[in-house]
């Protein structure tokens, strides 16, 4: 056997987390939700103005549930960008204090 084919790895550092990529995760984060949020309350109007119009009990059953299932999932979507907002913008002020508060090492 031959190791001709083999590629090596290639090594790579992790980044440094720091308070403004945590700031600019959390703007890019929160404009997702709003957008989502946005799409969602567009949905949700479209499908109120247009209601159905059928006489068979199960299509209504089936379409309603269908409605609401892509109104919960762009909700959900939303929902999840929001708290991913929150969360970095409590990291980036917990860096930010643990940073305030490190006291200077001294040779």
């Amino acid at each position: 056997m031959s190791d001709q084919n083999i590629t090596p790895q290639e090594t790579t550092t992790p980044t440094q987390v720091s308070p403004l990529r945590c700031i600019t995760g959390a703007i890019i984060s929160s404009g997702l939700a709003y957008a989502l949020y946005s799409l969602m309350i567009a949905i949700a109007t479209n499908f109120a103005s247009k209601p159905l119009h059928s006489q068979n009990e199960l299509v209504i059953k089936i379409s309603s549930a269908v409605r609401t299932l892509v109104v919960g999932i762009v909700a959900l979507g939303s929902g999840i960008f929001g708290i991913v907002a929150i969360g970095l913008i409590a990291l980036a002020v917990q860096l930010l204090i643990q940073q305030l508060s490190a006291k200077p090492k001294s040779n």
